[in-house]
């Protein structure tokens, strides 16, 4: 299926999708058609069976800058303009519900979805990258929860998925302060998984990681993340009768069977996804 954005540039190579923020002029800063798209290049993703994993990076100097105020900012205004409270209320209501189900789309992509940072990483980039499996970024990257600076409560995500992330008085401090922190810091407390001199060195390592996923049976690989998804909220008895229906349903498959034969045979496997 084809995908055509003024935001955003979808490359498929060899078993990877990467998604690219494409907007480098506005420093892909979030506008209307940011949160339109990037919906649908998901849903090309995930119909597409020859896509195995995903790497979500951006073109330019920053990964994101968060929400667009220039075109956004109207909307955050609706308290000031005309109409009856109830209205205004269910109109930011029905808004942040539209917003939350783009930053979802990522979340719900059943492949692996690996964040790839450099620049700044702020705001909305927050609910971005933590609705992703796999965070790494360059040394460059700045992450700032930003949204108590500008008189917001962030909505779209950061609250609920980043505290599974990192340890709760890391989230209290970044989200209470707004502050800034580096790449290093990030890695630190958790954030991300590693730390990459600079852009280039960042994409080949999203690269060769995306690779390695897309080398494994993606039924396993889904169904993994299917598991450890449905994991979250029950108890460990609970999710260990989930995964043992799970494999009843998907245990005896063409890949189980190519993978005993590539070990005996002593090659590399090579799995068709059935």
């Amino acid at each position: 299926m084809d995908f055509q954005s003024d935001v955003f540039t979808l490359e498929r190579d060899s078993g990877v999708a990467t998604l690219w923020l494409d907007n480098p002029e506005e420093r892909n800063a979030m506008g209307p058609v940011f949160w339109e798209d990037l919906p649908r290049a998901m849903e090309v993703i995930t119909d597409d069976d020859d896509v195995r994993a995903v790497i979500i990076a951006a073109k330019g100097d920053a990964f994101t800058v968060g929400l667009n105020l220039k075109t956004m900012g109207p909307l955050l205004m609706q308290s000031q303009t005309q109409g009856s409270e109830v209205h205004i209320r269910r109109t930011l209501y029905r808004e942040a519900k539209r917003l939350q189900s783009t930053i979802n789309a990522v979340a719900d992509c059943p492949k692996p979805v690996i964040a790839a940072m450099h620049g700044y990483c702020i705001g909305g980039g927050i609910d971005l990258v933590t609705a992703c499996d796999i965070r790494i970024a360059a040394a460059d990257t700045v992450f700032s929860v930003r949204e108590t600076k500008i008189a917001l409560t962030a909505d779209l995500g950061t609250l609920q998925r980043l505290p599974r992330l990192i340890p709760a008085g890391h989230v209290a401090e970044l989200v209470y302060t707004g502050k800034d922190i580096t790449a290093d810091r990030a890695q630190e407390i958790g954030l991300v998984n590693d730390v990459y001199p600079n852009a280039d060195a960042l994409i080949a390592a999203a690269q060769s990681m995306a690779a390695e996923i897309a080398a494994n049976s993606p039924l396993s690989v889904q169904g993994s993340k299917a598991v450890m998804q449905a994991g979250e909220g029950r108890t460990v008895e609970e999710a260990l009768d989930y995964v043992a229906v799970w494999n009843s349903a998907f245990l005896q498959s063409n890949d189980l069977t190519e993978a005993v034969t590539a070990f005996l045979e002593k090659r590399p496997p090579k799995f068709t996804g059935q």
